[in-house]
């Protein structure tokens, strides 16, 4: 499974609520037409991203697929039909962004549960086997829901990153720690998208 990540900053504090109306809009219209090998998407306000220069409020989108030729599908499907009047907008209401490339490595994906993420590089002086052992064990602990991976270097965050559903025992030392408000969640393979409101 992979999952397309874009961070995204609304102009101002003023246009938030307009921004994220019209950004649950968009999720909305994609999410209840499935694509194919699309399995959803989940977009989350965050408290700061420091790889990404913002004046205004800052979101992360993840878009769920099963594998790299639903890109294409989901590229082409994001900015056609119905969904393109609300990417439109919200385009026009928004000011940086980026986007990066990710693999799960381990776990199962509950974005829809997720409040928290760690962003974080393999130290250099430690094997891959070795720093996949020690995350496997806060995953085996119930710390850690999910661990990612960004692909080929496509990204501006660090090379992985752990989604957990609170952060009591994560290490304050581990990466950038980033608290996640959730905005929308879909996923149409359930049969059922749900909204989430701005909170």
């Amino acid at each position: 499974m992979l999952a397309y990540v874009f961070w995204h900053t609304a102009l101002t504090d003023a246009r938030s609520k307009e921004y994220e109306q019209w950004l649950t809009a968009f999720h909305g219209a994609l999410c209840s037409d499935p694509l194919p090998g699309f399995i959803g998407s989940m977009s989350f306000r965050m408290d700061r991203a420091p790889w990404l220069p913002s004046a205004g409020p800052v979101y992360e989108d993840w878009y769920l697929v099963e594998h790299s030729g639903a890109l294409d599908t989901l590229n082409a499907a994001a900015v056609s039909a119905r969904r393109q009047v609300a990417h439109d907008r919200v385009a026009a209401l928004a000011g940086s962004g980026a986007g990066g490339l990710y693999r799960l490595r381990k776990g199962q994906p509950a974005l829809d549960r997720t409040r928290v993420a760690v962003w974080l590089s393999k130290p250099r002086a430690e094997s891959y086997e070795a720093f996949y052992a020690a995350l496997g064990q806060r995953l085996d602990q119930g710390v850690v829901t999910t661990v990612w991976a960004r692909q080929m270097v496509l990204g501006p965050t660090p090379e992985f990153c752990l989604h957990a559903g609170r952060d009591t025992r994560l290490p304050a030392d581990l990466g950038v720690r980033v608290t996640l408000t959730p905005v929308w969640s879909g996923f149409p393979a359930d049969g059922s998208p749900a909204a989430g409101g701005s909170s």
